[in-house]
């Protein structure tokens, strides 16, 4: 597998899962702007969509969108979301609600002629919208329970982004849930395979 990915973007998410997995993979970062992969090939060639993640898969076919990736990472990890139950679909439920009421939620951070007020407004929604997790780690270390998902991959990702990209003010169990995750070797490993730090 190789994983398409440009440094700190929400392809983060997947590498620390692909980490945290145990799989073999590759990575290949991706200059969003050019379109262009660090082996200079057209990046719309792999994913036409032109955005991070694509995962490259065994069989020459391409994976894209983090709720795909992150689930396939599992499903072929056979870890990485709990068993038993309604869990998976818990987790999957975790994921939407992350991708479509948190990542979209940081676009005004991410366009260069978002309105101040604009990101006012993004910056009071995602506070709200934190506040579910806050709830939900009450007398609990991850997301669903007390085991690492993937999950807490993608949330860890929104929270960096609240951190360093956004500034938008972090809960004291996310503040604590986020300082868990940047001591685990798989995010610190992560990190420092994208340069940054």
């Amino acid at each position: 597998m190789k994983l398409y990915y440009s440094p700190g973007a929400c392809s983060l998410a997947d590498h620390i899962a692909l980490i945290e997995s145990g799989l073999p993979f590759e990575t290949e970062k991706v200059d969003l702007k050019a379109k262009a992969t660090e082996s200079d090939k057209s990046y719309t060639d792999i994913n036409p969509k032109g955005y991070v993640p694509a995962l490259g898969l065994d069989d020459g076919g391409v994976l894209t969108e983090n709720i795909a990736i992150l689930s396939y990472i599992a499903d072929r990890a056979g870890q990485l979301v709990p068993t038993g139950g309604m869990a998976k679909f818990r987790t999957l439920e975790a994921l939407a609600y992350i991708s479509s009421e948190l990542h979209k939620g940081f676009k005004p951070f991410f366009t260069p002629d978002a309105s101040d007020d604009d990101k006012a407004k993004a910056k009071d929604a995602l506070g709200e919208r934190f506040s579910l997790f806050e709830e939900v780690l009450a007398g609990q270390n991850f997301v669903l329970g007390n085991s690492f998902t993937i999950a807490d991959s993608y949330l860890f990702v929104m929270l960096f982004w609240a951190k360093t990209k956004a500034d938008v003010p972090v809960p004291a169990r996310l503040t604590a849930f986020y300082d868990r995750l940047m001591a685990r070797d798989s995010v610190r490993k992560a990190l420092a395979d994208e340069g940054i730090s």
